[in-house]
């Protein structure tokens, strides 16, 4: 492909993805093949709403060398394998979406999916974990990739997705989270009565001591909030961007804790978070949610899979060390 149109593919993509719900803030990536020995690949902790042209990274396949005014997203590794996999593979987009990272942690082994839905997926397969950006992770996925899935579920991380053009790898993205999304267990509407006046009384005397605050009251979120169950980290993200535990406070708990965490759960109400920006708290709110999700659904199947001790300390400490300052 022509390289100004890869780049400009990347770009419009980001903002599909943002636009569709299947990635927040600066999460996932996406690259493109050039000719047999070359892709471009969004950078590393750009906001996709931000990205330019020339913020796109030129890479080698062969050798992972890379060309370009920012560094290569952080993830380049996966990318790299799907392309040395498939020769017929030209775009790839990893994301964090909701339903599809919750059937990586549960579920799986039973999918219900179609023959139709499968063979437009091009195969699906379950990726062992890895932290991100390891060789472990990489190892993981390319193995998954070599049972001639073009769909790789990266357990207690995200998704890859493999496809022959642009159209068609967006349109697997959405096809795979309609699948998961039928494939979700465990209980998302029970009774549950929400005082709109006392959600927003606790919401503005948050707002009084932090900037950005908002509250997130989805099924899945009220149904945690209500049976004062906490969400511990089982997937990445959260653990990069809130931290390994979202907390069940009483309303007059809440400020204090929030100066300590940046989101809790709080029964009658929801779940409340503060952010240092706009687009952080939407974030945070997206984020929130898929939690709830994954910890209702793997509560289903009896599993509780979560992301460990030290693990989750390190991928906080290298969020707020590097990735939020890039996004800045």
């Amino acid at each position: 492909m022509e390289e100004s149109r890869a780049r400009k593919l990347l770009i419009e993509t980001g903002r599909k993805l943002l636009e569709t719900g299947l990635v927040a803030r600066t999460w996932g990536n996406i690259s493109c093949r050039l000719d047999k020995d070359n892709i471009v690949i969004t950078p590393s902790g750009l906001d996709y709403m931000k990205i330019r042209e020339e913020d796109i990274v030129k890479m080698n396949i062969a050798t992972g060398k890379w060309q370009g005014i920012r560094k290569p997203s952080g993830e380049k590794r996966v990318h790299i394998a799907a392309y040395q996999v498939f020769s017929d593979v030209n775009f790839v987009i990893h994301t964090h979406q909701t339903y599809a990272s919750a059937l990586g942690l549960a579920g799986f082994e039973n999918l219900d999916i179609t023959k139709e839905e499968k063979e437009t997926l091009g195969g699906i397969m379950l990726a062992d974990y890895g932290l991100p950006g390891t060789k472990k992770l990489t190892n993981a996925v390319k193995s998954a990739l070599k049972t001639g899935a073009k769909v790789a579920l990266m357990k207690s991380h995200g998704v890859l997705i493999c496809g022959s053009s642009q159209e068609e790898t967006m349109n697997k993205a959405i096809l795979l989270e309609d699948v998961c999304k039928r494939n979700i267990k465990g209980i998302f509407e029970e009774a549950q009565e929400i005082t709109p006046e006392k959600t927003e009384k606790l919401l503005n005397a948050v707002k009084g001591k932090f900037r950005y605050v908002a509250s997130v009251q989805t099924p899945a979120v009220l149904v945690c909030a209500n049976r004062k169950i906490p969400i511990y980290a089982q997937v990445d993200d959260m653990a990069q961007m809130i931290g390994r535990k979202i907390p069940v406070v009483s309303d007059n708990e809440v400020i204090h804790a929030l100066e300590n965490v940046c989101a809790v759960l709080v029964p009658g109400i929801g779940a409340l978070v503060r952010a240092e920006s706009e687009d952080d708290a939407k974030a945070l709110e997206l984020l929130v949610d898929k939690a709830a999700v994954c910890s209702i659904h793997t509560a289903a199947f009896g599993v509780k899979e979560r992301i460990g001790v030290v693990d989750a300390a390190l991928m906080r400490l290298v969020y707020k060390m590097k990735y939020s300052k890039q996004k800045e």
